[in-house]
């Protein structure tokens, strides 16, 4: 049956948030093995590899004309990703998340002030709904040093611009090209790094000059799940942002909190407590007055 064209990009969103957090079981998987900087560099690598045997078997059909935008998105989304991995090695994944996913309300705040996107008071409320259901779920910290806070914001606003430019993209370009803006970049800049490491003998660490490293025995299970999972999200939140506005569809991606806490259980991770499960049910209903609210509106 085929899906309703005013569900698209909810239903597209929900696939992406479930793709991410698999992609964060991975990470965690492997969060003692290699450093962030290995982390960006195997996730994209494997996508890459992915996405060019589809360009053979598909070639992808573009419009073009719109080249320029596809380099934003690939630095902004790379940028979103480092500051993402350098918050979680140096504050808790909790705070770190929370200050990636306040692109939602940086995306809301764009798109009105440079496109004049307003979606109405509910789905405002929604947005904030689901933002205070992160936040329940998260508890994040506060007692950290301003340049840790100034990553993550930073990871949250670079998300959002990379979001809202998929969104004009999505007419010019196979979603497999926009995807590959990202993921070509997130191959590129780390390596980058690594041979000017070698070519100025910079000391290695484990987010930006990088030392190589194979995995060895099931750390190649988690790769390729890591790369894999993250190539599933990515698709399908370009697929997201390009069936529906940016404004809508960033709130759906609050869902992938919810496929974490079970991921993170399925880990090893304790029950949610009261307060978590309060800001679960919190983020649900943000995505059903979304729901609602498109329904009216066609």
């Amino acid at each position: 049956m085929p899906v309703d064209s005013r569900y698209k990009g909810i239903i597209f969103m929900l696939l992406a948030a479930l793709g991410f957090s698999l992609m964060g079981g991975a990470a965690k998987l492997l969060k003692g093995s290699f450093g962030a900087g290995q982390l960006v560099l195997w996730r994209n690598l494997i996508g890459l590899v992915v996405l060019v045997a589809g360009f053979i078997i598909r070639p992808p059909v573009n419009k073009g004309g719109k080249f320029h935008l596809l380099l934003f998105r690939g630095m902004m989304g790379t940028t979103a990703l480092y500051t993402l991995l350098y918050c979680i090695l140096h504050i808790p994944l909790g705070t770190a998340m929370t200050y990636n996913l306040t692109s939602a309300l940086f995306i809301a705040v764009f798109s009105f002030l440079l496109f004049r996107e307003y979606h109405g008071r509910v789905v405002l409320f929604a947005v904030l709904l689901g933002f205070a259901g992160m936040l329940l779920i998260y508890k994040p910290a506060m007692h950290f040093p301003w340049y840790y806070h100034a990553a993550g914001l930073l990871s949250g606003i670079t998300s959002a611009l990379a979001y809202i430019t998929v969104n004009r993209l999505a007419g010019y370009y196979d979603s497999r090209i926009i995807v590959l803006a990202f993921i070509g970049t997130g191959v590129f800049v780390p390596v980058v790094f690594m041979l000017s490491r070698l070519v100025a003998n910079i000391p290695a660490d484990d987010v930006f000059f990088i030392l190589w490293r194979w995995p060895s025995g099931i750390e190649w299970l988690y790769v390729f799940w890591l790369g894999l999972a993250a190539l599933f999200g990515q698709y399908f939140v370009t697929k997201a942002y390009g069936a529906d506005k940016a404004g809508i569809v960033s709130s759906i991606g609050y869902a992938n909190i919810i496929f974490s806490v079970f991921i993170g259980m399925a880990l090893g991770d304790d029950f949610p407590d009261w307060m978590s499960t309060l800001g679960i049910l919190c983020i649900i209903s943000s995505g059903v007055l979304i729901s609602l609210v498109k329904k009216k509106a066609s």
